[in-house]
């Protein structure tokens, strides 16, 4: 898959299949469109490309916006790539972005820039200046600029009926059934392990500590997680903690694991960890002693939970 960071980066000889969007998380719904321009590329006849953009909208309009997303710049394009897009072009949004006009994003952006034969799109797409113009005007514009125009139907999205904002909600709440559901893969957090207080070492829980960079990237709900990683090749068990340490009373959120099956310098290496299933609130116990006994019933639990599947 090739990947181009501006839209003036993208060129190629033949026309291509298109869609567009933010694509967070690249979830269940986001691949029955992805599904349909991979199968209309007609053996090679075609290209196929997603049209994506960075950072997502809602943070450059909004400028009070929280919003959090469910996959990095790199978590993106990796889910991409297993979905067999030939192209993928992350073109950074911006404020004079956002002000072209729909026929102008259509004629300079999809037809002059990215060579369109078609293009694949939700029924409730919109775009253009203040997202005025929906898949009507994009029908419009495609008879008068030469391409075609396929929509998704309400139907076929309602039939897994997925949004990235239910799947933050769930993610909120601790559901991580209902979220790795809707996204068709476990959600990952992922960054360097740091050194962190050492404390789990001396209670016989020793943990890695990940410090992810993107601070723009969804922690889930604080609390304990059952999880699973693949390390040198190998796929290792553990359960891990998002939270303050009330306990230990840390100043700042953490994100650490300990793995069950794995006895590893992890320093310093990037760590990519799935989230199965969550065990439990975070917690703030009276003693280290309180707290090792609820560490080895999370590790009990998690056992189990391994051993069952």
């Amino acid at each position: 898959m090739k990947i181009f960071h501006s839209i003036a980066d993208f060129n190629t000889t033949k026309k291509t299949i298109l869609t567009l969007g933010t694509f967070d998380g690249v979830h269940i719904g986001h691949k029955k469109i992805l599904e349909k321009i991979t199968q209309n590329t007609e053996n090679g006849k075609y290209e196929s490309l997603v049209l994506t953009f960075f950072p997502h909208p809602r943070m450059v309009l909004q400028q009070k916006s929280e919003l959090k997303l469910l996959s990095t710049i790199a978590e993106k394009t990796a889910l991409l790539e297993k979905t067999g897009i030939e192209n993928v072009i992350i073109h950074p949004f911006d404020e004079s972005f956002s002000r072209l006009t729909a026929e102008d994003f259509v004629k300079t952006i999809l037809v002059e820039k990215c060579n369109i034969q078609k293009i694949i799109i939700g029924h409730d797409h919109r775009f253009g200046r203040n997202r005025t113009a929906n898949i009507d005007d994009l029908i419009d514009f495609g008879k008068k600029y030469g391409f075609e125009v396929a929509q998704i139907s309400a139907q076929e999205i309602n039939e897994v009926s997925v949004s990235s904002t239910k799947i933050r909600n769930a993610l909120a709440q601790g559901n991580m059934h209902l979220a790795n559901e809707y996204l068709g893969y476990s959600y990952t957090v992922q960054g360097k392990v740091i050194r962190g207080k050492q404390l789990g070492r001396t209670i016989g829980f020793p943990t890695a500590n990940i410090q992810i960079p993107e601070d723009y990237k969804l922690i889930p709900k604080n609390g304990a997680y059952i999880v699973q990683s693949v390390i040198q090749e190998k796929t290792v068990f553990g359960i891990l903690n998002i939270g303050f340490n009330p306990t230990v009373k840390s100043a700042e959120i953490s994100i650490e694991v300990h793995f069950l099956n794995l006895d590893v310098d992890l320093y310093n290496q990037n760590l990519s960890v799935a989230l199965l299933e969550y065990l439990r609130p975070e917690q703030k116990f009276d003693s280290l002693e309180l707290l090792i006994k609820q560490l080895e019933i999370d590790k009990a639990a998690a056992i189990a939970y391994f051993n069952k599947r």
